[in-house]
């Protein structure tokens, strides 16, 4: 899991390093200190020996700046480290959420990546600088300091060995009880992320229904579950200090009595017992160990805390796509002609039945294809198949005579222009979001295309015409609106399939056949496959079909489909006569 975050790090690996080495010569000046002050007692100040004093005290001042100028230094290059890999993180992961098929996205929802993009990476971040700075200091603070304490006196070591261990057991005790925590947490704040999602993205319906207080309830109830987890959490973490500050009185006390002994033992003789200096030195040292082992501890809760935000980054990192890419891509679509060979698809492996069940289906080139159905019987799911938004279970989805698994995604998509049932418009211009079907169209192109869909009329009402600013969702259009601009999106692509998803339902039936007249008269050699829910909308196909439950259970012209389907006849009396017998 670590070695694969660290992937991220990239050009920042430098500073990464550098950030450590400078820690440890922080370190190893800032444990001279004490050595040096014990010598300023022993033989400047208790021998009267101002020179002394003033040698050693010159030597003190060169310990703390130097420690200062490796403390900055290390600072910086952990922060500038920290933040380039959190970047490169967010980037790494973006990228990989642009790669992932339907399937993958249906996996995570919205909300999870967010959390995930944002929060997730903010916890990794500090995490990474933390390991890089005080996951360094302190162990090496533990190590100089208790070695340099050992040279003074062996035997006063032996407080630490017995109170070191009993902190250390405790330490671990706290940090194996907010675990559990956190890693709640971070599921908690998927909820949360989620219920603002939705309740942003359906305000207008929110306050239309008057439900902002039930809104507010919901929101106020995840974030009661975070506030409570927390201060849960907090209250085990509150037994850290106390419990370091009793180690470090323990020790001071326990070293004070036997230094004092040994030094009245001693008769203040070094070489057989210990100095007044040295006795200083000591409870320095001791102060050194035991705060680099509570700071220690603060970087394992910090890790603790970050181990779940980690294992979800990997997972998304770490997601295969189904969609593989064959050896030997396929880089051109030949025509438009589609064929379906005894085709089975289910979402997953775990589902009970197939969402489409034994599918044999041949269109040619420059045909109109209507699709009815009623609600859930697989309409949108056969035409994903075709782009290879997702890949058949079983059988065999071809284009241009070729299995479209055995295509580059990316040549396959660009020959087939598909506006799904959920119409999207990105924030930006009408011409921006024109682009996206054709970035190098020119105008004359952008205003051909949205002849065709119906929606130069109504862009030429707009005072800043083709250049007018969509807001995000294109919350500033209408629905009708919408759907014409991202039919004119499609059509720019020049494709040789064209798939209309439920795409004029928004539109009045008066648009509604403008639209497919110029469809026959502007792109006839384009193969059109249109989903609708009004019968008028294909009846005019070349050939109709009509799904239920997965299976293509009638197919033929308008007028076979009213003597032989009794599906598709209930369907067109309801719409022409209001359903009368």
């Amino acid at each position: 899991m670590i070695s694969r975050l660290l992937k991220s790090v990239r050009e920042y690996m430098p500073a990464t390093i550098l950030s450590p080495l400078c820690m440890i010569g922080e370190v190893a000046m800032e444990v001279q200190i004490p050595t040096v002050l014990s010598k300023i007692i022993d033989f400047g100040v208790e021998a009267g020996d101002m020179s002394a004093v003033v040698q050693y005290g010159i030597q003190l001042i060169l310990c703390a700046m130097v420690s200062l100028i490796f403390g900055v230094a290390s600072a910086f290059f952990a922060s500038y480290a920290a933040t380039g890999f959190s970047s490169n993180l967010r980037h790494d992961m973006y990228y990989k959420v642009q790669t992932f098929d339907f399937y993958n996205i249906d996996k995570f929802s919205t909300s999870s990546i967010v959390t995930r993009l944002t929060t997730d990476v903010a916890n990794i971040q500090m995490a990474f600088q933390m390991s890089i700075r005080m996951a360094v200091r302190c162990p090496m603070m533990l190590i100089m300091a208790a070695w340099k304490a050992y040279g003074i006196s062996p035997k006063l070591c032996v407080v630490f060995c017995i109170v070191l261990p009993l902190l250390a057991v405790g330490l671990y005790v706290l940090i194996r009880m907010v675990h559990s925590i956190f890693d709640r947490v971070f599921k908690t704040y998927d909820k949360l992320n989620n219920v603002v999602q939705e309740n942003l993205h359906g305000i207008r319906v929110v306050k239309a229904f008057v439900r902002e207080e039930e809104e507010t309830k919901k929101f106020t109830g995840i974030s009661k579950l975070i506030y409570d987890d927390f201060c849960k959490a907090e209250r085990i973490m509150a037994f850290n200090n106390p419990l370091m500050q009793l180690a470090v009185y323990t020790c001071i006390i326990a070293i004070s009595y036997l230094g004092a002994t040994m030094i009245v033992q001693s008769g203040n003789n070094e070489a057989m017992g210990l100095t007044t200096g040295q006795l200083t030195s000591m409870f320095t040292y001791t102060s050194q160990i035991l705060n680099s082992l509570m700071m220690l501890s603060m970087v394992f809760v910090m890790l603790t805390m970050s181990r779940a935000p980690m294992q979800r980054t990997c997972e998304i990192l770490e997601e295969t796509p189904d969609l593989a890419e064959p050896n030997a891509p396929v880089m051109e679509v030949k025509d438009g002609s589609i064929d379906f060979e005894g085709v089975s698809f289910r979402y997953s492996k775990e589902a009970d039945r197939n969402a489409l069940d034994s599918i044999n289906l041949h269109i040619k080139q420059g045909q109109t294809i209507g699709i009815l159905g009623g609600t859930g019987s697989s309409k949108s799911t056969l035409v994903q198949l075709i782009p290879r938004l997702y890949d058949a279970t079983e059988g065999c989805v071809k284009v241009g005579g070729v299995d479209v698994r055995d295509y580059d995604i990316h040549a396959l998509r660009d020959s087939v222009s598909m506006v799904l049932q959920k119409n999207v418009l990105f924030s930006g211009s009408i011409k921006d979001n024109l682009r996206w079907g054709n970035p190098d169209a020119t105008d004359e192109e952008m205003i051909h295309a949205c002849r065709l869909a119906c929606a130069d009329s109504f862009i030429q009402t707009f005072p800043k015409g083709y250049d007018t600013h969509i807001e995000q969702g294109g919350s500033n259009v209408s629905g009708g609106q919408k759907q014409r601009l991202c039919i004119a999106r499609a059509l720019l692509k020049k494709p040789k399939i064209l798939i209309l998803d439920d795409s004029t339902s928004a539109v009045d039936t008066h648009t509604d056949a403008m639209i497919r007249q110029a469809f026959r008269d502007e792109i006839p050699d384009t193969t059109k496959l249109i989903i609708a829910q009004r019968v008028a909308s294909v009846q005019e196909a070349d050939l109709i079909l009509v799904l239920e439950g997965g299976e293509i259970v009638a197919q033929g012209t308008h007028d076979e489909l009213l003597k032989t389907s009794s599906i598709y006849q209930e369907v067109y009396y309801s719409q022409t006569k209001g359903g009368e017998e």
